[in-house]
């Protein structure tokens, strides 16, 4: 089963909708007691990095995921926000992350000004190393994926960057460093490619 944390952030109905349209067992988990039913997991988000924190802290959820992926070793998604609650730290706050990956949230920061922040919009991607989650999609001339955030995340080792994108400058647009995967895209947002990101993610 692929749980879907419900942290009080986040789409979670559309990637829901996405998950069960292709075929797989998958629920919204709004109880920390209920992640050991889990093989996999996504953590969704949107919003401010501090307040996602607090309300995985708040919530009780911070030792259960510790245990689960970095213990159990489960493969877990990231998505926008999620993504950067598991990095060290972010710009946007002044708490400390999750810290499964070594990498940093940094804010754009333009001095170009008709560079308008949000970053908001489809935007191409491009593959930087290789990943599962590319099954299919790297057979693709152009990928391409719905974004909106202003904050991108830096990784120390640019081998955990599997997709890149431009906007102003590269940055990463998805990361894995072994069990844990995050996407500063919207796959749920993102139509055939995110369906196909989607089902590479829950076929591990």
């Amino acid at each position: 089963m692929i749980g879907i944390i419900d942290y009080n952030t986040g789409n979670l109905g559309s990637i829901k909708n996405m998950l069960d349209r292709l075929g797989f067992d998958n629920a919204i988990i709004s109880d920390p007691a209920e992640i050991d039913q889990a093989s996999k997991l996504i953590l969704p988000g949107v919003g401010a990095f501090d307040v996602g924190m607090n309300s995985l802290q708040n919530g009780g959820w911070i030792a259960p995921l510790h245990k689960k992926v970095l213990k159990d070793k489960i493969p877990i998604l990231g998505i926008c926000l999620g993504m950067q609650l598991m990095t060290l730290q972010s710009e946007e706050g002044t708490g400390k992350g999750l810290g499964w990956i070594n990498a940093r949230t940094k804010k754009f920061n333009f001095a170009d000004t008709t560079l308008k922040v949000p970053h908001m919009g489809w935007n191409l991607v491009r593959i930087q190393s290789p990943s599962p989650l590319q099954q299919e999609l790297d057979k693709l001339d152009e990928i391409k994926f719905y974004f909106v955030h202003s904050y991108f995340v830096l990784p120390e080792d640019s081998s955990n960057t599997i997709y890149s994108c431009h906007y102003g400058q590269d940055f990463c647009a998805a990361f894995q460093a072994g069990n844990v995967m995050g996407v500063q895209f919207h796959p749920e947002k993102s139509h055939k490619f995110g369906l196909k990101l989607l089902n590479n993610f829950a076929s591990l």
